[in-house]
C-alpha cells in the first residue's frame, strides 16, 4: 500500500510493509495544511449554547418582522376583498342531469351540453337552488324575487363552451354579511368583532378538473363541469391578513352548517381568490373604486387558494411586494398573481381581465329564476343554527367548553363530530341524572377532550376518515365515566379506546373486568409505605423541603412514589397528602 509523507521538500511514497505504524522523522516540519487538520479547533461551539443562540436570532427575527409590520400598517393601509367558490351538495348539475359524483371514472357523468355539442341545450335544474338559497339566508342576504343568468366568455381548455354561465349583472342573493369575533381569529388591531359586507352571491358552474403531466401532456375529467358553485363576493372592507383569514374560515363554517356544501377547503370543495391593495396613508384617497367603495389603491387578485393559510400568506406577500413596488417608484398593476405553499411571494400569471374582456351578455337560452316569498320562508324556518349560536351554546352552561374545543367540534366533518359529542354528553347525563353542576361540567369538558384529542389522535395516526361507528358513542362514555369516577386510569382509559378503536366490541364494562383493568385504590397503609421508602433514599432533599420551604421538589417526591408504586394506581393528590404529613407534620 502507498501512503503520502508529508515533509518540507518534494512529497515521498514509501511503502508499508507489516507496520501499523510509522513515526515521523526526527525535526521533519509538518506544513501548516497538514497541522490544521490534526488540531482540534479551539473556537468550536458546543451543540446546546449553538441551539440557544439560533433560538434567540429566530426570537429576533419574529420580533424585527413583527416590528416592521406594525410600522407598514401604520405607514400603509391594506384593503382586502375575498370571493369564494364553494361546490353546492346536490345530486344533479347545475344545466344537465348528469349526477354530480367527482370520484367517478374520469368523464363517466358527463352530458351533451356539459361538452358543450352543438344543439345541446341547458336544463336548469331546480333542486340545485335549494342548499343555494340556504347559504344565502345565512349569510343574511336579501333573496333576489328575480335573477338571471349570463355568459362569461374565455377561452380555456377546462372550459369546452368557450364560456361559462354565471350571474353577473343579477345575482339571486345581494346585501349580506357576516360577523367576525375574536374567537374567529380576527387581528387584535381590529377589536372584538368585525362586520364584513357581502356584496352578493351568485350560482354559476364549475369547470373540468385539470391534472398535468409535464413536460407537455393534461388530462381533462369533464365529470366536474357544470357541477353547480355559488361565488359568495365580499366587500373591500377587510384590513388584515388575519382577519381576512378568519372570514374565510367563517364563510366555510357558515355554509357547512346550514348543509350548502359538499366538502371544506381542505378537500377542495371550496376555493378562495382574495383581491389586495394598499394606499400610503396620509396621502389622500386613492384613484380606484372598486364595489362602490372608492379612494383605494390599484388591486391584484391571487387566485385559487386552498387553505386559511396559504390565505394569509399570500396576503402578506402580496403586501410586502406592493409597498417594495411603490417605495421604489413603481406603479402596482392590475394583475391576476398565484400563490404556491411555502413560498414567500406572489407571481404573475397573466394581466387582470375587466368586465368588458370577460364580454358579459345574457344567457339567451337560459329563462329567468323566479323565487317565491312561500320557499323563502320555509328555508328560513328549517334553516340549522349558526355557527355563533352554537359557540355560545356550548360554552355556556350546558356544556362548559372551551372556545379553542367548540370551535374545532363545530368545524370538524361538516358537523359529525358535534352530534357524536352530544350524544356521548347525553350518554353520561342519563348515567347520572342527579349530578351536581361541577361535575357535570367536568365530564362535558372530559367528552369534549376524548372526542377532539383522544379519538381524533387515533383517528389522525390511522389516516381515517372520521366515523362514528368506529368507537361507538356509548362506549366512550363508558369509558369517561369509569374514569371520572377512579374506577381506571387515565393510561388505562387510553389504552382501552385504542382496543375499541381496533375493533374490541366488548362493552366497555366488560372489558375492563374481564382484562382486569379496573383500578383497586390503595390503602394508607401502602402510600405510608411507598412515602417512607422514598423519604429515606433521599434525606438531603427533605432537609431542604423542611429547611429552606422548597415545596415545588415535593412533586419530586410524588413522582418517585408513582414510579415505584403499581403502575396507575398511585393518585397524585393523595402521595402528596401523605408526603405532606410525613414531611412537615401537616394533615
Amino acid at each position: 500500500m502507498l501512503r503520502p509523507w508529508p515533509s518540507s521538500g518534494a512529497v515521498r511514497f514509501l511503502y508499508r510493509v507489516n507496520r501499523p505504524f510509522l513515526a515521523r522523522p526526527h525535526n521533519t516540519r509538518i506544513p501548516a495544511a497538514t497541522r490544521g487538520l490534526q488540531s482540534a479547533p479551539t473556537d468550536r461551539v458546543p451543540l446546546r449554547k449553538q441551539l440557544k443562540q439560533e433560538a434567540k436570532a429566530l426570537k429576533a427575527q419574529k420580533k424585527l418582522r413583527k416590528e416592521n409590520e406594525e410600522t407598514s400598517r401604520q405607514e400603509w393601509e391594506l384593503t382586502v376583498g375575498v370571493e369564494i367558490h364553494a361546490q353546492l351538495d346536490t345530486h344533479a348539475k347545475l344545466f344537465s342531469r348528469a349526477p354530480t359524483s367527482t370520484t367517478d371514472t374520469p368523464n363517466s357523468n358527463v352530458a351533451l351540453f356539459d361538452l358543450a355539442f352543438p344543439g345541446s341545450q341547458p336544463e336548469f335544474q331546480a333542486a340545485t337552488l335549494l342548499p343555494a338559497l340556504r347559504a344565502a339566508i345565512a349569510l343574511n342576504c336579501q333573496i333576489q324575487p328575480v335573477s338571471r343568468f349570463d355568459r362569461k366568455h374565455y377561452f380555456y381548455q377546462d372550459q369546452p363552451a368557450g364560456y361559462q354561465i354565471t350571474q353577473y349583472y343579477e345575482p339571486f342573493a345581494r346585501n349580506g354579511y357576516v360577523d367576525l369575533f375574536e374567537y374567529d381569529g380576527i387581528a387584535p388591531e381590529d377589536g372584538d368583532r368585525v362586520r364584513v359586507d357581502i356584496k352578493q352571491v351568485q350560482l354559476e358552474q364549475d369547470t373540468a378538473k385539470s391534472q398535468e403531466y409535464p413536460p407537455s401532456t393534461q388530462l381533462l375529467d369533464f365529470n366536474r363541469v357544470s357541477h353547480p358553485l355559488i361565488e359568495v363576493i365580499t366587500m373591500p372592507q377587510i384590513h388584515t391578513p388575519a382577519t381576512a383569514a378568519a372570514c374565510v374560515r367563517k364563510l366555510q363554517a357558515i355554509l357547512q352548517a346550514c348543509g350548502a356544501v359538499t366538502t371544506g377547503m381542505e378537500l377542495g370543495g371550496l376555493r378562495a381568490d382574495v383581491n389586495v391593495s394598499i394606499r400610503r396613508r396620509g396621502e389622500g384617497p386613492g384613484q380606484c373604486q372598486y364595489d362602490g367603495i372608492s379612494g383605494l389603491g390599484q388591486r391584484t387578485e391571487i387566485k385559487n387558494l386552498s387553505s386559511f393559510k396559504a390565505v394569509e400568506d399570500a396576503i402578506v406577500a402580496e403586501k410586502n411586494r406592493q409597498i417594495a413596488v411603490l417605495e421604489s417608484g413603481g406603479v402596482i398593476e392590475g394583475e391576476t398573481r398565484g400563490w404556491t405553499i411555502g413560498s414567500t411571494e406572489t407571481r404573475k400569471l397573466r394581466g387582470k381581465e375587466g368586465a368588458v374582456d370577460y364580454r358579459y351578455m345574457p344567457d339567451p337560452d337560459i329563462p329567468p329564476l323566479v323565487i317565491g316569498a312561500d320557499l323563502i320562508s320555509r328555508l328560513e324556518e328549517s334553516l340549522p343554527a349558526s355557527p355563533d349560536s352554537l359557540v355560545v351554546q356550548l360554552m355556556g352552561p350546558q356544556y362548559h367548553l372551551s372556545v379553542e374545543d367548540a370551535r374545532p367540534l363545530i368545524e370538524l366533518d361538516n358537523g359529525a363530530r358535534l352530534e357524536y359529542y352530544q350524544d356521548v354528553v347525553d350518554i353520561l347525563r342519563s348515567l347520572h341524572p342527579d349530578q351536581d353542576p361541577s361535575t357535570h361540567a367536568a365530564l362535558t369538558r372530559m367528552a369534549g377532550n376524548w372526542v377532539l384529542h383522544e379519538l381524533g389522535g387515533l383517528l389522525t395516526k390511522a389516516d381515517r376518515a372520521w366515523d362514528d361507528k368506529v368507537v361507538p358513542a356509548q362506549a366512550l362514555a363508558d369509558l369517561i365515566d369509569h374514569l371520572q369516577q377512579k374506577r381506571i386510569t387515565g393510561p388505562t382509559a387510553k389504552q382501552v379506546l385504542a382496543a375499541v378503536f381496533d375493533g374490541d366490541r366488548r362493552p366497555v364494562p366488560q372489558l375492563l373486568k374481564e382484562d382486569n383493568l379496573l383500578l383497586r385504590p390503595l390503602l394508607r397503609e401502602e402510600y405510608l409505605a411507598l412515602a417512607e421508602a422514598a423519604i429515606a433514599q433521599n434525606p438531603q432533599m427533605v432537609d431542604q423541603i423542611r429547611r429552606k420551604n422548597q415545596l415545588g421538589k415535593m412533586g419530586w417526591f410524588v413522582g418517585q412514589m408513582m414510579r415505584t408504586g403499581e403502575k396507575g394506581r398511585v393518585e397524585a393528590p393523595k402521595a402528596e397528602e401523605i408526603l405532606r404529613e410525613l414531611i412537615l407534620g401537616r394533615q
